[in-house]
């Protein structure tokens, strides 16, 4: 499939959705232009590698699609046609091979994002891609020109097609701040309301509890929202709660707290420890040590989990240290946390929501606006972290670019 050489793309933003759109674009033979509002590109990217670029996951892809909740039918195909064994050949041609992590994610062997994102950005200028920086899309003319923002004042660009990959609402200083959104619904394409998703919730903690245990990790406990729960680790902030474990429940409990204000979260701090082995250990003489050491050696509670035990009975109206110990152990294992509301979105790691997915055809072009095409968070789903992501990010960027192709061959 190839495109007339004449034609020019415009691709607005330079995240992985619109750099790997670029990279289809220009294998089909257009010429291509990427705009971004930023300095440079792949800004968001480059932040989500700070700690290791996860690129994908290794499960099985039927497990992998499922991730995808709602969405799963509107992003599987594009996920099926550019799976994660694609993306990871991807990068080895790149330079940047990848390994699996003990949790099944993916790797580039850098365990960075800078030497994968040069190694691209290079091939992308040898397949002559262009790029415009610091030119802030701001909508359409009368005519259907691109108005940019620049530097130099507007700018107006003329382009044969044109592919939005303009990222979300998070990190906005990144460069994805969701401004788009109200250029298309001005255009009659629905846009679902964009949300914090992956992100930390507030808690209303005690002074004692959070000038004492701000920052401290929950290790190995077990989350609990609705009829969902959670392996993993989560970390006490000053405002209330984060953490990777958090972040897989994050779309239930936003919801929750959104339709009622408030949520429980329930933590398991000894999740493999049976009941009745609790019960039993908790029944032992205390002796003189104190509730906290008798804690900490009784049930193996970390200081921090410790500290939940003593908010959650406070808040109750009840004494720690008069708990009996099948009370004690029941509570261990279902400490609850009132959530009281989501954390800004500029902190999210991702957004929910954004264009519907039937304001879309089989190739992500916008039925309202022909000629419109759309890849990345702009569409209207969400997915934890992991590596899933950047992989339907990198897909509906591989989806976008062919859609372009294909309607060029349409249209001729």
């Amino acid at each position: 499939m190839s495109s007339s050489p004449n034609k020019h793309i415009a691709v607005v933003g330079a995240g992985p959705a619109g750099l790997m759109a670029a990279e289809v674009l220009a294998q089909g033979g257009a010429q291509v232009t990427v705009y971004d509002a930023m300095p440079s590109a792949g800004r968001k990217f480059l932040m989500a590698g700070r700690g290791g670029l996860n690129l994908t996951h290794s499960e099985p892809l039927p497990d992998f699609l499922a991730r995808y909740r709602e969405a799963m039918p509107h992003l599987k195909a594009a996920v099926e046609a550019f799976p994660p064994e694609a993306l990871r050949v991807w990068s080895e041609a790149l330079g940047q091979p990848t390994f699996v992590g003990s949790s099944g994610r993916v790797f580039p062997e850098a365990f960075k994002a800078s030497p994968l994102l040069r190694a691209w950005l290079r091939r992308l200028d040898a397949a002559g891609v262009a790029f415009a920086f610091r030119h802030r899309w701001i909508g359409w003319d009368a005519r259907g020109g691109l108005l940019f923002e620049t530097p130099d004042g507007q700018r107006t660009v003329k382009a044969d097609a044109t592919v939005l990959a303009l990222g979300g609402a998070s990190w906005p200083r990144l460069g994805s701040d969701g401004a788009w959104a109200e250029i298309l619904a001005a255009k009659g394409v629905a846009v679902a309301l964009i949300k914090p998703a992956n992100s930390g919730f507030t808690v209303a903690w005690s002074n004692i509890f959070r000038d004492r245990f701000e920052g401290q990790p929950l290790k190995g406990v077990g989350l609990t929202i609705g009829s969902h729960m959670v392996r993993g680790e989560a970390i006490v902030t000053r405002a209330g709660i984060e953490g990777g474990a958090l972040y897989a429940l994050s779309a239930d409990l936003r919801e929750a707290v959104l339709a009622k204000g408030t949520a429980t979260l329930t933590v398991a701090l000894r999740p493999d420890a049976a009941r009745d082995e609790l019960v039993a250990r908790l029944s032992a003489p205390k002796g003189k040590q104190s509730l906290s050491n008798f804690l900490r050696k009784a049930a193996q509670l970390s200081p921090v989990g410790i500290g939940l035990l003593q908010e959650a009975t406070v808040a109750a109206g009840r004494s720690l240290a008069a708990l009996p110990p099948a009370e004690l152990a029941e509570l261990i294992n279902a400490v609850p946390i009132k959530v009281s509301g989501v954390a800004p979105i500029a902190r999210a790691i991702s957004s929910a929501g954004g264009i519907r997915f039937d304001e879309l055809d089989a190739q992500f072009m916008l039925r309202r606006l022909p000629g419109v095409f759309v890849a990345g968070e702009m569409l209207d789903w969400e997915a934890p972290t992991g590596g899933y992501l950047l992989q339907a990010s990198f897909a509906t960027g591989v989806a976008a670019g062919k859609g372009v192709l294909r309607w060029f061959v349409q249209k001729s």
